[in-house]
């Protein structure tokens, strides 16, 4: 079985689309990390070392790493997955990976065969990813923004044949244009052929022996290009849009990729947003809720006013239709809704504080207070405004009554209450029973 092998991009540290300078950079970092003059009888460093070098070694060459990119390690290195040869079946010699290929070669198809590709035939270029960071009422009325992707386009002087001016590609004379060879081996069991790719192409069937300058053979070139981006109305935050044909170019005359395009929404200081539903809070004073009032609302559209009834009570949600978010397949908008609160007022002054009170007198916020006559006197002026304080004999041991005759409200925390409190529960819960 052939050796595990680890990407030559993740070796490197760098991604697919790196070019040639941050190769270089990266190879040049690791290179420093791991030479065996700063890592002396260290094995380890020493095989990341030699893995270093094979990876740059690959990817600084244009014609390799465009092989490699295309057809994996198989492209660059003829032997890979071939197998040990000459051994029995544990020891290398036969490749139970290799079934495909060998009852391909006997019967004519059927098995690893029958699903090669023409290396030639047209291939769907890579899409590009990327994230964009849009307003509130961006995302919820579209917009357009402009990105800048680095990408391969297809070479503007050799039209992606990778040939220089004048010359073409040759079929390549050992695998006849195919891309593949077969290879014959000796087992125990006889002789099997496989099937791998041609070393000499590459797998892609053809050579260049003139490759273009612009693009070194690979027929493609890095750009960097500005997109204008359309966001459509009613997009939420996470979602992904896709502009067709604007990713990575095709190899062999194949599409380009596509650009996918994830939306980030930047939170609103007064909305909120669930599905096309707008959500927000709006204060009121203690007059507004209890007169009413013409109130301004905020709205993702502007202000719009609203006639708050009378008698509102704080935490009331009322509905503005129409004013949420638009559906983002066209069909109409949602709705805005509006939770109100009650705004407690701060540093009164002696007036205001004044006519409080003598409202909340009128709205039977007084009552009478009852103790022991003993009582009285450790109470008096220690009582909130407007609530009287009354002798009540029958008090005994302590505490307190209060009563309010204009709300009808009555409260008992007496002694002799609790006392009272204590004996029902005892008798509820104690569980005795009496036998006369």
């Amino acid at each position: 079985m052939a050796a595990e092998k680890r990407d030559y991009y993740e070796v490197l540290g760098v991604d697919k689309s790196a070019s040639e300078d941050e190769i270089k950079r990266a190879y040049k970092k690791m290179a420093r990390k791991y030479h065996p003059d700063l890592n002396p009888d260290n094995k380890e460093a020493e095989e990341k070392f030699k893995e270093v070098n094979e990876a740059y070694e690959v990817l600084s060459d244009s014609d390799k790493k465009a092989r490699y990119d295309q057809f994996g390690f198989a492209g660059v290195d003829p032997n890979y997955g071939a197998g040990a040869g000459g051994g029995a079946y544990g020891a290398g010699g036969f490749d139970f990976g290799d079934l495909g290929d060998i009852f391909g070669s006997f019967f004519g198809g059927g098995f690893g065969s029958a699903q090669r590709r023409n290396p030639n035939a047209p291939q769907r270029g890579e899409s590009i990813r990327l994230s964009v960071t849009i307003s509130f009422e961006e995302a919820a009325f579209g917009c357009e923004k402009e990105v800048s992707v680095d990408r391969y386009e297809t070479c503007a002087v050799c039209h992606g044949s990778g040939c220089a001016d004048g010359t073409s590609p040759e079929v390549c004379p050992d695998c006849h244009g195919s891309g593949q060879v077969q290879v014959r081996r000796q087992t125990p069991m006889g002789v099997f052929a496989t099937t791998s790719p041609c070393g000499r192409c590459g797998g892609k069937g053809r050579i260049i022996k003139t490759p273009c300058t612009a693009c070194r053979g690979s027929g493609l070139e890095r750009k960097r290009r500005t997109i204008q981006a359309k966001i459509p109305a009613g997009i939420d935050n996470g979602q992904t849009i896709s502009i067709r044909g604007q990713g990575h170019a095709g190899k062999n005359g194949g599409p380009s990729g596509d650009l996918l395009i994830t939306i980030t929404v930047r939170p609103h200081e007064l909305f909120r947003r669930e599905g096309t539903s707008v959500l927000c809070e709006a204060p009121i004073t203690f007059a507004q809720a209890v007169l009413g009032a013409e109130l301004e609302i905020p709205t993702i559209d502007g202000k719009v006013k609203y006639e708050l009834p009378e008698g509102t009570q704080s935490g009331t949600t009322f509905r503005l239709k129409g004013k949420g978010i638009p559906s983002i397949n066209g069909r109409g908008r949602g709705d805005q809704y509006v939770t109100v609160y009650i705004e407690t007022p701060k540093n009164l002054n002696k007036e205001q504080k004044e006519a409080l009170k003598k409202f909340a007198e009128t709205m039977g916020e007084s009552g009478t207070l009852y103790a022991r006559t003993a009582d009285l006197p450790l109470l008096q002026g220690k009582l909130p405004a407007g609530v009287a304080l009354a002798a009540d004999d029958t008090i005994t041991l302590g505490g307190l009554r209060a009563a309010n005759p204009t709300t009808g409200l009555a409260a008992d925390d007496t002694l002799e209450a609790r006392l009272d409190a204590q004996h029902d529960w005892f008798l509820q819960n104690a569980g005795l029973e009496i036998t006369i």
